[in-house]
């Protein structure tokens, strides 16, 4: 089990309900806007959208405001922006390889915001290529456990082109080739399993075991990095225990 995807998860959860929430929400509704401006506006036809769509209405984003992101990004409403997607790599304390995605209109912010974070709290930014290469591209879905084992899970996916399910103890995650992840989501679906979210994402290859003080270091510095508005993913290669987890949480 990855502890950076069972601690994202429990975070995310919080942002929903804390004073980042705002952040949050710009951060949905900017996933939507391109995904609608790369695909077209039908999410009935972009399944890109269609996730992006079922995140945000999963995060209690209001649906005035996807409607309007929807219509932007496909451009049957004036004001979107030029979006860019831009990737950096880093080393956090303890030698934990960290990969940052930017959605931004200002690459210039951008780097610079990515920088001053990183530096901030004990990391640097590394050359392209040097932590990429670590992580693998993958599809993730997000299942609540409800009254499902992992064996329903399992039972639903494996099918459709699912490598593995992690149990993230309030969820499932599901791991899936990135060209498998429409499949697994429609499974899942036709199973009628509900799921939280399902997107691309980075999965290492190798992670980091992290002590308490290495936890409290990375999540300091991740959320320093969440807290640009340009940021949009951060994911790095670290394991914390649960035992480390609940000391850090407590």
């Amino acid at each position: 089990m990855s502890g950076h995807s069972k601690w994202a998860t429990t975070k995310h959860k919080k942002a929903a309900l804390d004073s980042k929430r705002g952040k949050l929400f710009a951060k949905l509704i900017k996933n939507i806007e391109v995904a609608a401006r790369t695909g077209g506006p039908d999410p009935d036809g972009n399944p890109t959208l269609f996730d992006a769509i079922t995140k945000a209405r999963k995060n209690s984003v209001p649906i005035d405001n996807i409607e309007r992101a929807r219509k932007r990004g496909g451009g049957l409403e004036a004001g979107g922006a030029d979006w860019q997607t831009i990737m950096y790599e880093g080393y956090a304390p303890g030698g934990v390889a960290v990969l940052i995605e930017c959605l931004t209109d200002n690459r210039n912010r951008a780097a610079s915001e990515v920088r001053v974070a990183l530096t901030r709290n004990g990391g640097s930014l590394a050359d392209p290529g040097s932590v990429s290469y670590m992580f693998n591209r993958k599809g993730v879905v997000i299942v609540p456990k409800g009254s499902l084992t992992e064996d329903d899970v399992l039972m639903a996916v494996l099918d459709a082109g699912a490598e593995e399910v992690n149990d993230l103890g309030e969820s499932f995650e599901v791991v899936c080739e990135a060209s498998d992840l429409i499949p697994v989501r429609k499974a899942l679906q036709d199973a009628d399993v509900d799921y939280e979210s399902a997107e691309m994402s980075f999965v290492p290859t190798l992670n980091v075991p992290l002590d308490e003080d290495g936890a409290r270091k990375i999540f300091k510095l991740i959320d320093a990095l969440e807290d640009s508005d340009d940021v949009q993913n951060v994911w790095a290669n670290f394991d914390v225990s649960d035992e480390v987890m609940e000391k850090v949480e407590a």
